[in-house]
This record gives structure tokens, sequence and C-alpha cells, in this order.
């Protein structure tokens, strides 16, 4: 086998990646600088503004922290974009445009790609072509075994052509279960969930030193089963139930003259498909386009409440995606730790506050909360394992904080059985662990 030293682990996400590094049997986690000082989680976004240089046009792109630094201080917003790993499985998108030149996903990802590349390179002081990759269980959107194949090619099309020569791809929750195995003394059957941004990963398996000791067979892997939802799709309840009725979508059109024997229609002001690309976080820079501004203007004229209609232009217009994000993500944070939390989105001419109990929240979420429990237990009964069989649950991403999702856990497995790690680098960490191992000197 090849030697792949240093050995490279790379959890590309759908909202924040990152990198973990074994060099001379000691394992790290790349870091990267911020304007909040040194982060290990790189956001997977791609910001891209024109610049004059020499009287002509450039192209200027930046992606993880820079983006963020740049796109919040810009004077006129560039374009950025967001979760674009979530777009891996869609046969029908295949790029868009940008300032009049279409790119294609993968040469987007591939700039967010080849920029962890350079950082990793400066870290290890030499060049790097080989790294173990993490991937879900289900892509988000994905509908068969294809879709996932299919996105799995343009992964690795995008890290090819970001630099990287050779990628071995592992499942995300088999990261994590490496990261904890890493701190047993003794094997264990576990259960491993990988709570993304766009997706949930469960996997069954055997770890530990003896595992180790006598070499890891196929029949140590149990089962995988994962469902293409988790923090994005809590989110997004978040924006129907709290921010999309304060920009209008409960709102309604003027009724006009009318026979009196006929009800006046029910029409809303603005199409429901623009707040359902409002609650997608990877759709919301495209809602900038010529089409959507002459909708909405029109629907400004007729609404009841144009004012509502005019804050969702604003919202569009000056491209605050991300401090939407943002507050949303101080909202289920907060909620997380108390019963009752306040959301408060403030941006210029836009105002929403309101008081949201933690029973409200689950409410919102209950259908996903369904779906999570759901596939837990199909994978236990697929593989024919009892709750009471299984050693220790490792509960990694941010997700698993949510109390909702943790009790999920906790009914089928006891709390004493219930272990969290590192939000956002345990698969990073288990990927170079894994590499480690698969690649031994």
């Amino acid at each position: 086998m090849r030697s792949t030293k240093p050995h490279i682990g790379i959890d590309f996400g759908t909202t924040n990646s990152s990198v973990a590094i074994i060099a001379d049997g000691r394992l790290e986690m790349l870091s990267f600088p911020s304007m909040h000082g040194l982060v290990e989680s790189y956001r997977s976004v791609l910001y891209l503004e024109q610049a004059k240089h020499a009287g002509r046009t450039q192209l200027k792109s930046f992606t993880g922290p820079q983006a963020i630094e740049h796109y919040l201080q810009a004077e006129t917003p560039g374009r950025l974009i967001q979760s674009l790993k979530s777009y891996l499985p869609s046969q029908s998108l295949t790029g868009t445009e940008v300032f009049g030149r279409r790119y294609t996903l993968e040469e987007l990802i591939a700039r967010i790609l080849t920029d962890l590349r350079l950082v990793i390179e400066r870290r290890v002081g030499g060049p790097v072509r080989h790294a173990t990759v993490g991937r879900p269980v289900r892509f988000v959107s994905a509908e068969t075994a294809e879709d996932d194949a299919f996105a799995v090619g343009r992964l690795e099309a995008a890290f090819k052509q970001a630099g990287f020569v050779d990628v071995d791809f592992e499942f995300e929750p088999i990261g994590a279960a490496y990261a904890y195995e890493s701190t047993l003394t003794h094997d264990e059957l576990i259960l491993i969930g990988d709570f993304g941004g766009g997706t949930s990963d469960f996997s069954l398996l055997h770890v530990g030193p003896g595992v180790r000791a006598r070499g890891r067979s196929r029949k140590d892997l149990l089962g995988n089963a994962g469902l293409g939802l988790a923090g994005d799709a809590f989110d997004a309840r978040i924006v129907r139930k709290l921010v999309s009725p304060a920009l209008g979508s409960n709102s309604l059109e003027r009724t006009f003259a009318h026979a009196a024997d006929r009800p006046a229609p029910i029409i809303p002001a603005a199409p429901a498909w623009i707040y359902a690309n409002l609650e997608r976080w990877h759709y919301l820079s495209f809602l900038k386009t010529r089409n959507v501004t002459e909708i909405l203007k029109a629907a400004r004229a007729r609404a009841l409440e144009p004012e509502k209609i005019a804050a969702l232009v604003t919202l569009i217009d000056e491209d605050l995606g991300y401090q939407l994000h943002q507050a949303v993500q101080r909202l289920k944070v907060d909620l997380s730790r108390d019963e009752a939390a306040e959301f408060r989105f403030r941006d210029g001419s836009l105002d929403i506050v309101a008081r949201v109990e933690r029973s409200d929240f689950e409410a919102w979420i209950g259908e996903d909360l369904t779906a999570i429990a759901s596939t837990v237990d199909g994978l236990l009964g697929s593989t024919k394992i009892a709750p009471a069989m299984v050693d220790r649950v490792f509960l990694t991403g941010g997700t698993s904080f949510v109390p909702a999702v943790r009790r999920i856990f906790v009914q089928r497995f006891t709390a004493e059985r219930v272990v969290t790690g590192d939000e956002f680098t345990s698969v990073a960490k288990g990927l170079a662990l894994s590499a480690a191992q698969r690649y031994q000197d």
C-alpha cells in the first residue's frame, strides 16, 4: 500500500468543514484565522465579488471565514453562496451564472477545497495530494442509491479540480466512530449518530483496542442508515413559523369588485415558492434575480400589507441570508439551554422579535423528530440489535444538543449510555485516524 504521510482527514460539511492531520504520530486539528481569532471550523461558503484592477473588471473569490468577513464589510455585496454540498445529488442542477459567467457546481466547490488544500500545505510544509474525506450515508435530497453515487462522483471531481489526486471516501458516522474509539480502553458495540447541517447518519459497529489489534473486518460494521434532514430542516421550521409571516407569507391581495352571489377569492400576495426557497439557505442567494424582483414589485402593489412584502424585498436585495441564519442559530442554541428564548432579527428596516417556548419549537419539528426516530429504529430492526445490546451511543454535530433529539436516544438507550463529542471536529479526527490505520507505514 502507498504511504500517505501526513494523514489528512477532511470533513467537508454542508455548513462547516474541518481538517485533521496526523503527522509523526500526533493528531491535530487545523486552525483557521477569523475575525474572532483562530477557529477549527471552516465555513463551507463561497463569496464572489467583482473588483476593478488596471481598468479591467476581475472576479475575486473568498471562502471560509474570509468569505463571511468580505461579505459583511462590502459596500456593494457580491454573491454569497452557501450549502453547495446540498446540490450534489441533483442531476438537473449543473451550475449557476455569476456576474455573467456560468460556473459548474464542481468548480464552485473546488474553490473552497483549493483554499483548504493550500492551508493544509502551509501547515505540513509540502504538497498534499491524498486525503480521506467524509460522506453522508444519504445525501440531502438523494432519493436512490444512484443519486448518492452521483453525488459522490461529483464530490470526487471537485476534489480533483482542487488539486487532490487520490480521495478515499468514508461514511461520516464511521469517521466519528474512529474518534470515539481512540478514547476507549475496551471493546464496545456502539451506535454513532452524526448530525450535520443537511443529513443525519447512523452506524452500528464494534470498536475498541481489541478490534484494532486483530484487524477490522466487514463484520464489525453491522449496519448504516441515514436521512436527508438535520439542522437545516430545523432552521426551516423556525423561518416558516417566525420569519416568513413577518415577510408576508400569510398576507393577501386586495379584493376588488366581485359578483354578489360569489365570495371574494382568497389570493396570497406573493407566491408560496418564494417563501419555500427562503427556508432553504442554499437557495436564498438564487432569489436575487430580475424575475423575482418583478414578481415582488407587483405583489407589493396588490398586497393588503405592502410593508411586509417590502421587508421581503429588502432581505433579498441586501442578501441578508447570513444574518438571518445567525439569528436562527442563536435561537436554537438558546432553546437547547433554556425553556424559552427570544428570537431577534434586526437589520436595517427589518425588525422581527418574538418569544418562543421550547415546547413550541419541538412541536414545529415534530415530523422531523419522528423521521429521525424511525431511522434509528429501522437500523436496530434491520440489524436485529436490541437497544440493551448497545454499550454506548456517541452523538456528534450541533443538532445532537437539541434536547428533543437527545431524548430520542435517552428513551431507547438510557441517559448513562448516551455521550456527545466535539460537534465540529469528531468526524475529521476520525477520518485522519482511519487514514493512519489504513496506510500504516
